[in-house]
């Protein structure tokens, strides 16, 4: 059977018995037109193959397309493969397409110096930024969710011991240590700021002027607004310092079992991308090195 034909059989069978809108079939259409345009020599059915799939895949992806890109094309090109096999018109079988994993994509992190300018940045005669810079101060310190930060409550916070007792994804309790100077500026806000705020009574650690918790936007916009102070260049978000937290524990040789219990991980393999974030800082700064020498 010649190839225009089989397509529009294929084009019958997604608008008629499947039901699909025409805009999706135009998405396959120009799937397929990409496909056969890379295999030009293929006339008719009979000359297709079961290893063509695999052929395209690896073409796509040295083109440097996304892993997403090549996925959704092969997925439309496969179904007009499944398309024919079902309908008895290829007779070859379909080759398995092996997994193909995303790369994950790596946190931004700053560098220690970079992570002292933020911190330094919001002004703490005024009584917002104070609260904020205890904010900083404590995410950087107890590598804290954003979520886990904004709902702290006072009673959470162990001075005598100098722990944070944080309830993380599926209410699940965890201890995490805090360093004195984190402390220090928690009970600074609170005396110099908090007790004098409408909203004292309020559970919350930190609040708003109205005595409200703070919100995620609020928080986003004010730590790229002290970045922007600091001189810091990077994207970032309030999420950065927890990355931060985890990647300068483990490039001064915390242990990643620690470190997974601090960030309150259920599976080690997501503290692990910390170690592979660690060693590309690592070696930007000895291929930097190294053009020096």
């Amino acid at each position: 059977m010649d190839l225009i034909d089989a397509i529009d059989l294929f084009r019958q069978h997604i608008l008629a018995e499947k039901g699909l809108s025409r805009l999706t079939w135009e998405a396959y259409e120009e799937d397929l037109k990409k496909f056969f345009t890379y295999f030009k020599d293929k006339k008719t059915v009979e000359d297709l193959s079961g290893l063509d799939l695999t052929e395209y895949l690896n073409y796509e992806l040295s083109l440097g397309h996304t892993i997403s890109t090549a996925l959704r094309r092969l997925s439309s090109t496969r179904g007009f493969y499944m398309f024919l096999k079902k309908e008895g018109l290829f007779k070859d079988e379909l080759e398995e397409i092996p997994p193909i994993k995303k790369p994950k994509r790596l946190p931004n992190c700053l560098s220690v110096e970079d992570v002292e300018k933020l911190l330094d940045a919001p002004d703490e005669n005024k009584p917002d930024e104070l609260r904020d810079k205890a904010m900083l101060e404590t995410m950087y310190a107890s590598g804290l969710r954003v979520s886990e930060l904004l709902g702290l409550q006072k009673a959470q916070v162990n001075f005598q011991k100098g722990i944070i007792k944080v309830f993380g994804k599926g209410a699940k309790e965890r201890i995490v240590p805090i360093g004195e100077f984190a402390m220090d500026y928690i009970q600074k806000y609170i005396d110099n700021v908090r007790n004098f705020n409408v909203g004292r009574s309020n559970k919350i650690l930190f609040l708003n002027k109205f005595g409200e918790p703070l919100s995620r936007v609020y928080f986003n916009r004010k730590i790229k607004e002290y970045a922007g102070r600091a001189g810091i260049n990077t994207e970032i978000s309030p999420h950065t310092l927890r990355h931060c937290f985890a990647t300068h524990l483990i490039e001064n040789g915390a242990e990643l079992r620690a470190v997974q219990q601090m960030l309150g991980h259920t599976n080690i393999g997501t503290t692990e991308i910390y170690t592979h974030l660690s060693s590309k800082r690592i070696m930007s700064v000895y291929d930097l090195y190294m053009k020096r020498k």
